[in-house]
C-alpha cells in the first residue's frame, strides 16, 4: 500500500491548525511519508461543502468551541488566545507565503505553518501583514522577499487548493487525505492518521 504522500489542508486562520502543532510533521517523518501543503480558502470550502462560517453559527455552538478550545490548548502544551486581537484578518499574504516558501524550498515548512498560527493565536500579531508574514519566513530559513515574488504564483495556487479541496472532499481544516484515500479531519484525529500510516487501524 502506497502511503508515502500526505494531501495536507488547512486554513493559516484556523486555531486547530495551530493545536495541532507540529505533529504532522512528526508522523510523517515515523512513516517516511512527505507532505504537501495546500493552505485553502476555508470560507469558500465551508461555503461549497455545508460549513457555517463562525460568526453566523448559533451562540451554544460558539460558546462550545471556546470550551473546547481552551481544554485542546491545555493538551496540547500550547498558549492560546481565545479572542485574538488580529482575528479573523486576511488569511491570504500567509498562505501565498507558504505556498512560495513550498515552490523555493531551502527552510522548513511546518516551521513556518506553525510559526504563523503562533502569531496569530498566541503573539497578537496580524498575520495580514508583510512584516509578520516576512519575519516567519526568515525565523523558518525562508527569503522574506517570497512575499513580494510568490504574489503572483501564491494567489493562483490558492484558488486551485481550494478547487482541490472541494473535489477531494475536504469539508474543514486541518484536514489530512493519504495517497490510499484515507482522510482524517481534525488535528484531534492526528493519532489516527499515525496509526493508520502503521497498518494498524
Amino acid at each position: 500500500m502506497n502511503l508515502a504522500r500526505i494531501e495536507y489542508y488547512f486554513s493559516t486562520l484556523s486555531p486547530y491548525v495551530y493545536l495541532a502543532g507540529q505533529r504532522l510533521e512528526g508522523i510523517a517523518a515515523r512513516h517516511g511519508a512527505a507532505i504537501t501543503y495546500k493552505p485553502v480558502d476555508i470560507t469558500a470550502v465551508f461555503a461549497r461543502t455545508g460549513g457555517t462560517p463562525l460568526p453566523e453559527r448559533p451562540p451554544a455552538r460558539q460558546a462550545y468551541r471556546l470550551q473546547e478550545l481552551r481544554r485542546q490548548s491545555s493538551k496540547a502544551g500550547l498558549p492560546l488566545n481565545l479572542k485574538p486581537a488580529f482575528f479573523p484578518t486576511n488569511p491570504a499574504p500567509a498562505s501565498y507565503a507558504i505556498i512560495a516558501a513550498q515552490q523555493a524550498g531551502g527552510g522548513d515548512l511546518g516551521a513556518l505553518v506553525h510559526g504563523l498560527l503562533r502569531a496569530c493565536w498566541a503573539e497578537e500579531r496580524d498575520i495580514a501583514e508583510e512584516d509578520v508574514v516576512q519575519d516567519c519566513l526568515k525565523a523558518a530559513g525562508f527569503d522574506p522577499g517570497l512575499t513580494m515574488s510568490g504574489l503572483l504564483s501564491g494567489a493562483e495556487t490558492y484558488a486551485r487548493n481550494t478547487e482541490d479541496a472541494v473535489a477531494a472532499g475536504v469539508f474543514g481544516a486541518p484536514f489530512y487525505i493519504c495517497e490510499d484515500g484515507e482522510m482524517f479531519w481534525g488535528q484531534d484525529r492526528l493519532d489516527d492518521l499515525d496509526a493508520h500510516l502503521a497498518g494498524e487501524l
